[in-house]
């Protein structure tokens, strides 16, 4: 549906290096105005950015629906592997966070987007690259819950 009605690919990480684009705008405008990067990819308010809204918005109101919204600092499967201590929490969740979005920007593409679209497009690049998110997930679950 993505290119049926935008002629774009499905994913989401372009807006987190776009919603840094804004920031740093605000902070030293002339800067990026001048980053190759960003004429490539103009910080701004697009449908990319609003699909990252509406996941957020989705999986809010998702689990209120169902009744299972709750608010935990760290979720129950961290807490069994690791314990309860929230500043290793926060320090995790940042650092896989970083690798996350440096990932996707290193290969140009979430795993969503190659996932979804570039499977789609029988694109060889997408397929290695939700290749290597399998065996690379499967290997980090195996080596973190492995008891």
């Amino acid at each position: 549906c993505s290119f049926l009605f935008s002629d774009r690919p499905l994913g989401c990480s372009t807006a987190f290096s776009k919603t840094s684009g804004m920031i740093e705008r605000l902070i030293c405008p002339d800067k990026v105005k001048n980053k190759e990067y960003y004429k490539m990819f103009n910080p701004e308010i697009d449908w990319q950015w609003m699909m990252v809204l509406g996941i957020i918005l989705g999986s809010f109101f998702s689990s209120i629906l169902s009744g299972t919204f709750h608010i935990s600092f760290v979720p129950s499967v961290f807490q069994g592997a690791f314990g309860d201590n929230i500043f290793l929490r926060f320090i995790t969740a940042l650092a896989g966070g970083i690798l996350m979005g440096l990932g996707a920007r290193w290969c140009w593409g979430c795993t969503s987007g190659h996932g979804i679209s570039g499977i789609s497009q029988l694109s060889l690049a997408s397929l290695i690259a939700v290749m290597g998110f399998f065996v690379a997930g499967i290997g980090t679950a195996m080596l973190l819950f492995s008891r």
